[in-house]
């Protein structure tokens, strides 16, 4: 008999899995790795990510990580920005290859490419990022230089979507701004990416972090294709659910599922975040007809998306702007003006004067 899990059962146990019910005693090199990698389009998103999720984090840490070589940003899931660990981002990466360049194959940047010999061009372009770090406007004007008569733009992003290249500070160190410079990951790590590829090792590290969760859910975090015929390869190996909805759950055989009735303290998430984007159906966090505004940070409420959030700053005086898109019981609003503050600390410490504005827009 396959046991059903309620939605509210699934929300306690994602959140568990992504330390969001309780801060963890974690260095960002096992956090990141446990949940298999960090959203990374905003440069600060992963610092606020962490922070969310791991006791007494620095945000020093992870910059100098990115400083040492030993954390990488760049396209991973979704082809979309990601940090994490060096080792584990190339093993990512080797994964992802194809999924980058079906994506690419969807843009007018391939049609604008389409009658350029590929390998020349990813060659001159791993060259050209070999030999030093480039902005994309910087290596389209080289390009153009060898083929004056296609788009530089396009070329740039060819070469920045099939190559393994990642993304150099100061870009993504905390407290920092650069433009966003791309190079090879085999010049800056002095590696090219591993050539073993194990799908199955994906389908399980997803599970351990986003999990239970349909086949439908992996294949829209990763966008890899053949995903059924590797869970039906594994299946014994694996244990299954009923959703709220009857559909199929699949999740490792020691697991745990939490209770319902687990606690779920507030939550202030960056604009992009694993936990809100890893599954195709998002209803374990999101009410029908609330979505996120975005261009601001997401707030968790009793597990579910609830408001967003921004922090501007004007001298010494820093602003922090809260708004609730749902009711909030009275009983969590001390805990959210606590975590609140927690979050002003983090982000603005040498403010002389904090604000915090609450509105309520249910």
């Amino acid at each position: 008999m396959t046991i059903e899990v309620s939605r509210r059962a699934l929300n306690r146990t994602t959140l568990g899995r992504q330390l969001l019910l309780e801060r963890a005693v974690q260095t960002p090199a096992e956090a990141m790795e446990l949940l298999v990698g960090m959203q990374a389009q905003n440069p600060h998103d992963p610092y606020y990510a962490l922070w969310s999720r791991l006791e007494g984090f620095d945000p020093q840490s992870l910059s100098g990580m990115l400083e040492r070589r030993e954390a990488l940003r760049g396209a991973l899931m979704r082809a979309t920005l990601h940090m994490s660990t060096t080792s584990d981002f190339m093993f990512l990466r080797s994964h992802l290859q194809e999924t980058l360049a079906a994506v690419l194959g969807s843009t007018s940047f391939a049609k604008d490419t389409a009658g350029l010999d590929r390998a020349m061009l990813l060659g001159q372009g791993k060259s050209l990022l070999g030999e030093r770090p480039m902005t994309r406007p910087d290596l389209a004007k080289a390009l153009e230089e060898r083929w004056p008569e296609v788009p530089g733009t396009s070329m740039a992003q060819v070469v920045t979507y099939l190559l393994p290249v990642i993304q150099v500070p100061p870009r993504g160190l905390w407290g920092r701004t650069g433009a966003a410079t791309w190079t090879t990951i085999e010049s800056w790590v002095g590696s090219g990416l591993p050539t073993v590829q194990d799908h199955e090792q994906i389908v399980i590290r997803y599970l351990s972090a986003f999990g239970p969760a349909t086949i439908s859910d992996i294949r829209v975090w990763s966008r890899l294709n053949g995903l059924r015929q590797v869970v039906v390869g594994m299946r014994e190996r694996l244990r299954t659910f009923r959703g709220p909805d009857g559909s199929e759950l699949l999740d490792l055989p020691d697991a745990p599922i939490l209770d319902e009735g687990t606690p779920a303290p507030p939550r202030f998430l960056p604009e992009y975040d694993n936990v809100l984007l890893g599954h195709s159906d998002r209803s374990r966090f999101f009410s029908t007809g609330i979505v996120p505004p975005g261009w601001a940070g997401n707030l968790l409420v009793e597990g579910m998306f609830s408001g967003w959030w921004k922090m501007g700053r004007t001298g010494k005086t820093s602003k922090l702007e809260v708004h609730l898109l749902r009711k909030v019981p009275c009983a969590q609003m001390k805990a959210l003006g606590q975590e609140a503050e927690r979050l002003h600390l983090f982000a603005v410490p040498d403010a002389r004067h904090r604000e915090i504005e609450v509105h309520d827009d249910a």
